[in-house]
Parts: C-alpha cells; sequence; structure tokens
C-alpha cells in the first residue's frame, strides 16, 4: 500500500534526491530554497553540508558528480549568478554520477533584491530545465532530472519558484534507490577544461541539445491536455505554478503543460498549435517561452496580455484574461473578497525585539555616517526610524563598495564612511573584498555584524558558528584572527548594546590612515531565544521625548504623549534604558524594588 504524506515542494525535492541515490549535497541558505538542504540533511546517508557561498555549493556538487556519485547543489535564483562560472563550464564537461541545480526563483521578490528569470540559464548554459508544478511534481521531476543527467551526460536545472518551494500537497512516498558510486576513471579530456579540450566538448554540447530536442518530443515531462466545448478552442502552454492557476480558471481549455522547458520540441508546439484556435502562453517574469516560440513561427499571445513582473495569480490571471476577450468565469468567493473593499494591513519588516544589530545601527544614525550596506537582517537598517544605508546590492559588495566609494571621492568620504556585513554574509563572500582592500593600501572602516548564525533565513549554522547543518561541533573561523593573518593590524571588538565604546571606537577607525576591522559580536535574540523580564517606563520621570522611538524596537510606543513598554514583545535586552536622558525606563527588579520601598 503506497504511504503518502503532505509536503512542501522543497520537502519533495529533499524527498526526490534521497529516492533517487543522492550521496552528496551542498547549498547556501537562501530563501525560498533554504530548506531543501535541512531536509535532506534528515537523511543520514546523504553527506548534506552548508557551504560558505553557492559557487562553493556548486563546486563540491561537480567533484562528487565527476567521482561518480549523484550529487546536488541547491540555491535561491542570485545564488545562481555566484555559481555560474562553474555551472557553464560543468555543461561543457558533462557528469560522472548526476548532478541538479536546484534554483528557487523569487517572483514578486519578497525576499530578494531582484526578480530575474533562471530559465535563461538553460539557454545560456545550453542544459536542460525542468520546472515543477506542485509538490508531487517537485518529487518527480527531481528523480526524473537524474535519469535526463545521466542518460545525456549533463547537468540539469530544476527550476522551482516560492509558490511550489513553499505549498503543500500529497507525495508518494517510495523506497529509495541504492546509492551507486561509479567507477572512477581519469579522463583529461572530459573534465580538463583548456581551450584545446573545450573546442571538442562544446561539439558535444552542440550533439546534447539536439538529442535533448528530440526528447522533449517524446517524455511525459510535457503533456497535452485536450479541452471540450468552446473553451477547448483556447491553447495554453504554460508550466509550473501558472498551469494549476489556468486549470482553476478555465478547466475545460486546451493545455500543453510544460515539465521540460529548453529545449523546446518544434514538433511538439506546432501540433498543439494546430489543434487550436488561439495559442496564449502563460508564463511568470520574462517571455522565455514565448519568444522561442515565436521564432518557431508559431502565432501566439503572451505578454501582451500578462504582466511581465510580479507573481501572477488565480485573481491576476482572471483579470487580464477577461480583459483580453477570453470567456472567463468570475468566481463568487474572490469576486465577494474584492466587493468588501477590505485589505489585510501591511506589516513593515523590522529588526527583532532584542536585535543585536540595532545598537550599531542606531549609533551609525546619530553619528550621520555613509553606510555601505550588505545582504541580510541587516538590510533593514534602511527602515525608519534609522534609515542610513546608502546602498545594498549583493552579498559581499557592502566592503568593495565602500572602497570603490573611497577611490572615487578621497580620504575625506572615508573617514565618513563605514561597510556593514553579517558574518554569514562576510564568509560568503567579503574576505576577497577584504583583502582587496588591503592589497591596495585602502583605508575604508569595515563592520563586521557578529550575531554567530545565518539570521535572516531561519538560524543556518555557518563557518563561524561552530556547528555543522547536522548540529555537531566544527571548527569555528575567528574573523579578528582571518583579519590579522591577512594583513590588517587595525581589529577592535565591540558590545554593540555598548553605545558610548561603539562611538568612540568608530571615530577612532575612521580617522585611522589604514584599513579598520569592528566587528560588533552580540548573539541574534531569537536564536537564542532571549527573553528576560520585560522594562517598563516610569510615567512620571517620562518627558515624552521620544528618544526611545529612535531604537525602532516593536515593544516601544507612545501613548498620551507618553512612552510605554509591551511587556509580551520586550525581552529585557537593555538597550532602551541607554538612550532614556531621563532613566524613566527600567528593569522590572528596579520596580519590584520602588515597590518595596514605598510599602514600608
Amino acid at each position: 500500500m503506497t504511504k503518502y504524506e503532505l509536503l512542501s515542494g522543497n520537502e519533495a525535492i529533499a524527498r526526490g534526491a534521497y529516492e533517487a541515490g543522492v550521496k552528496v549535497a551542498a547549498a547556501y541558505p537562501g530563501t525560498p530554497s533554504t530548506e531543501i538542504l535541512e531536509n535532506i540533511s534528515q537523511y543520514e546517508r546523504i553527506h548534506a553540508q552548508w557551504s560558505p557561498n553557492e559557487k562553493v555549493a556548486m563546486e563540491v556538487a561537480v567533484g562528487a558528480s565527476i567521482a561518480g556519485a549523484r550529487s546536488l547543489a541547491s540555491m535561491k535564483h542570485v545564488g545562481v549568478n555566484v555559481a555560474a562560472d562553474p555551472l557553464l563550464t560543468f555543461s561543457y564537461t558533462g557528469v560522472g554520477g548526476g548532478m541538479v541545480l536546484v534554483s528557487a526563483d523569487d517572483p514578486a521578490m519578497h525576499s530578494s533584491q531582484n526578480e530575474q528569470d533562471n530559465r535563461y540559464y538553460g539557454l545560456l548554459a545550453k542544459i536542460p530545465v525542468l520546472e515543477p508544478g506542485d509538490s508531487a511534481e517537485a518529487k518527480a521531476f527531481t528523480k526524473k532530472a537524474y535519469e535526463i543527467s545521466e542518460t545525456f551526460d549533463t547537468p540539469v536545472i530544476l527550476r522551482t519558484t516560492t509558490r511550489v518551494n513553499h505549498s503543500k500537497g500529497l507525495v508518494a512516498l517510495e523506497e529509495p534507490a541504492d546509492i551507486v558510486v561509479k567507477d572512477y576513471e581519469k579522463n583529461p579530456p572530459k573534465y580538463v577544461m583548456t581551450p584545446a579540450n573545450a573546442v571538442g566538448r562544446h561539439k558535444v554540447v552542440e550533439e546534447r541539445r539536439l538529442a535533448l530536442t528530440e526528447f522533449a518530443g517524446a517524455t511525459e515531462l510535457n503533456r497535452i491536455e485536450k479541452g471540450s466545448g468552446d473553451a477547448g478552442r483556447i491553447g495554453f502552454i504554460t508550466a509550473g505554478i501558472s498551469y494549476q492557476y489556468l486549470k482553476e480558471i478555465l478547466p475545460e481549455a486546451s493545455f500543453l503543460k510544460l515539465g521540460l522547458l529548453w529545449p523546446l520540441n518544434e514538433k511538439l508546439i506546432k501540433d498543439f498549435a494546430a489543434s487550436v484556435d488561439q495559442v496564449i502562453v502563460v508564463e511568470e517574469l520574462e517571455p522565455v517561452l514565448e519568444t522561442q516560440i515565436k521564432a518557431m513561427g508559431v502565432c501566439c499571445r503572451g505578454k501582451d496580455i500578462t504582466p511581465r513582473q510580479g507573481e501572477l495569480s488565480e485573481e491576476v490571471l482572471r483579470t487580464v484574461l477577461a480583459e483580453a476577450g477570453l470567456p472567463v468565469p468570475v468566481a463568487a468567493a474572490v469576486q465577494s473578497e474584492y466587493a468588501s473593499g477590505q485589505k489585510l494591513p501591511m506589516r513593515p519588516p523590522i529588526l527583532c525585539p532584542g536585535c543585536s544589530h540595532r545598537g550599531m545601527f542606531y549609533t551609525l544614525k546619530a553619528m550621520n555616517l555613509h553606510v555601505s550596506g550588505d545582504i541580510g537582517c541587516y538590510a533593514l537598517g534602511s527602515a525608519p526610524p534609522f534609515g542610513c544605508l546608502d546602498t545594498t546590492v549583493c552579498m559581499g559588495a557592502s566592503i568593495t563598495g565602500a572602497f570603490g566609494m573611497e577611490l572615487a571621492r578621497g580620504d575625506e568620504f572615508a573617514e565618513k564612511c563605514v561597510a556593514v556585513i553579517g558574518d554569514s554574509t562576510f564568509f560568503h563572500s567579503g574576505i576577497t573584498g577584504l583583502i582587496d582592500i588591503v592589497y591596495n593600501q585602502g583605508r575604508s572602516t569595515i563592520i563586521v555584524l557578529d550575531n554567530s548564525i545565518t539570521a535572516m533565513t531561519g538560524h543556518q549554522d555557518n563557518p563561524g558558528s561552530g556547528k555543522d547543518i547536522r548540529g555537531m561541533a566544527s571548527p569555528a573561523i575567528d574573523i579578528a584572527k582571518l583579519a590579522e593573518s591577512i594583513g590588517i593590524r587595525r581589529i577592535r571588538v565591540v558590545d554593540p548594546f555598548d553605545l558610548k565604546t561603539c562611538r568612540e571606537v568608530l571615530k577612532e577607525e575612521l580617522a585611522a590612515p589604514e584599513v579598520s576591522v569592528i566587528i560588533a559580536r552580540r548573539p541574534c535574540a531569537l536564536h537564542i531565544r532571549l527573553k528576560n523580564p520585560p522594562f517598563y517606563v516610569d510615567q512620571e520621570k517620562c518627558i515624552g521625548c521620544k528618544a526611545c522611538l529612535k531604537l525602532g524596537c516593536p515593544a516601544i510606543s507612545v501613548t498620551e504623549g507618553k512612552a510605554k513598554i509591551d511587556p509580551l514583545v520586550c525581552v529585557g535586552c537593555g538597550l532602551c534604558p541607554r538612550v532614556c536622558p531621563t532613566k524613566a525606563i527600567k528593569a522590572a527588579s528596579q520596580k519590584a524594588a520602588e515597590e518595596a520601598k514605598t510599602n514600608e
């Protein structure tokens, strides 16, 4: 009897890797992909690891594949940019054991700095791209990807999107295949990509492209669903989550549901187009399919109907398809929801109560410094009440960006400019930038916000935390010693809640004519589950100056001109008393002592 479980897309991909006999899996955490490796790590027979960055994760998976094992690397869409160097060359070498790269795209940028469409990497690297539309397909396509990888000697991209990664569905659990590691044989013409060898391998890539194109016309990954009635004369070519939305809206339409998105089979496309009156390509983000289909000479509509940015949804598609003149029934539930005119209030992102970054950003704001920012929780330093980040571009760009600003504007600007970067991001891609400043004799001031965890994606361990993905003890990289080893002489370690010391240290290091590293060290309040007795506001001493509001703590508010602290939100970090000019904010122990004295 088949057993089923309700799994998210990420959990299903992990299950698929397990059932496919994967031996090595590596990743850098990034929403919406993070849970893939977290779930793979629960299968003890698979070596699972957090890598310092996506390029390293990809290269570990490449090495394992060349050595004969099935391997997987997972990352969010922008992580593939970091991993692109080995990815595109690995397309030339081909695999030993099957290798799958999971690219988790993030339409609508729920937790990302851009909205790129990674299906383009399939076209660029000339490797197959599979896209599941639900959890069941996420598991099945993962297993199928390994078959394709080994049959066609190619890495395979499994492209997902946020809705598939995080939505849940029933998934059949099957017995895992044995882990098989193929015999290893040195093969320099295949795996050593010097120009002479690469020329020959490019020919192999083109031959593989033709074979994959033929495969695309026969594989069950692509299927035609003939519709009925008038709606059946409308033909949708679609994939992934968009297929699910369309089936809800026009279940009687005809569909060419693509699971293999590159390469496309021209005969399959044209045969489907010939069977319907009109063809509409529905895809999120870029017209990747539409452009290729139009190049085949097939008349179709696409981005003239659907938006090119943001997520699609059932509601969005109902609207745009109706506007395009298609017979779209209006769902009563959707109609009544929007007719009410009620919308949920927005919840702006904020630093958590007790966040270790709050004190440093308070100081940077007070000193009116230019701040070159980075990717992580501390990107919220750009939001009120701090609003002190000048830039946020990509992982590691804070350090190199600050140096570039220094080179462009000189010492006077450098004396008012710092870079902020988290510990995990520093290990990811900050080290090389720091070396660049030392080597080129810069004077930038770098602040490493060390909360000893990868916080934004859910508290994953990193090379500085002293634990691996399974929570086992692991060597912890000492950031101060690392900085010293590359020639930095000015290294300071501060508590970001010691506001006076932070300010003094910043003044000293900004004035220094050489590169400085300030390590602001305090653990993430959520990770250590900080919950000390809450503070309270002595209403008689509060003058309503609102200095405490400048901390941006969600526990603090003002009522009738006086500050108040919500005891259910306050974690007792002790930062707010340090900024209160009248000492009106007190610890619970002080309140008890004062009440006892009054009773006497």
